[in-house]
């Protein structure tokens, strides 16, 4: 293995590891945890906001748009699509939805928690090449998965991870070293 692969994959590795664990405030990380529920109307935008309040507090300002943009649609497809496990579902109660940041000083941690158990259909890749999208009318490219594919293009990389009660997370990381999306 050449010592480029090998640098990534021990960059990698280290933030997996970071990745199980809640940051130290004493070396430059950051920690929040908010409950919202998928039927109030302004949960999205709430959750928006606290995206951009918790990154630029940390000192992560140009990570906000990116960050916005993919906790939106992740807080979107729970609201849209998932359907609670029928042990945590309760009857008239609120689908609940746990949002984590988690920053440390090299890499930005999102997760977007709900009570569906159900794997998300993470895109493979381009349904048709880039190059032909701009000339089909939108009645034909796919309808679901574009919120996700959103979150792979702007994340350095998205996942999902099982709940031991029940329901999943679904994850990104956004790596501090690298250019965004937006600004590239």
């Amino acid at each position: 293995m050449d010592a480029a692969k090998t640098k990534h994959l021990s960059g990698e590795l280290n933030a997996y590891a970071h990745w199980f664990v809640a940051p130290d405030p004493a070396a430059g990380g950051h920690f929040l945890a908010v409950t919202l529920f998928a039927e109030f109307g302004d949960t999205a935008r709430i959750t928006r906001e606290v995206t951009a309040v918790f990154l630029r507090r940390a000192g992560a300002d140009e990570l906000v748009d990116d960050a916005q943009l993919v906790v939106s649609e992740l807080v979107a497809n729970v609201v849209n699509h998932t359907v609670p496990d029928r042990h945590l579902a309760q009857p008239g109660s609120c689908r609940r939805i746990d949002v984590t940041f988690k920053k440390f000083p090299k890499w930005f941690f999102l997760g977007v928690a709900d009570e569906d158990s159900a794997p998300p259909l993470l895109p493979v890749g381009d349904a048709f090449p880039a190059a032909l999208v701009g000339e089909l009318s939108e009645a034909v490219l796919p309808d679901s998965g574009r919120g996700l594919l959103i979150a792979q293009r702007l994340a350095t990389s998205v996942w999902w991870s099982p709940e031991e009660r029940g329901g999943k997370t679904a994850w990104c990381r956004f790596d501090l070293d690298r250019p965004s999306a937006c600004s590239a």
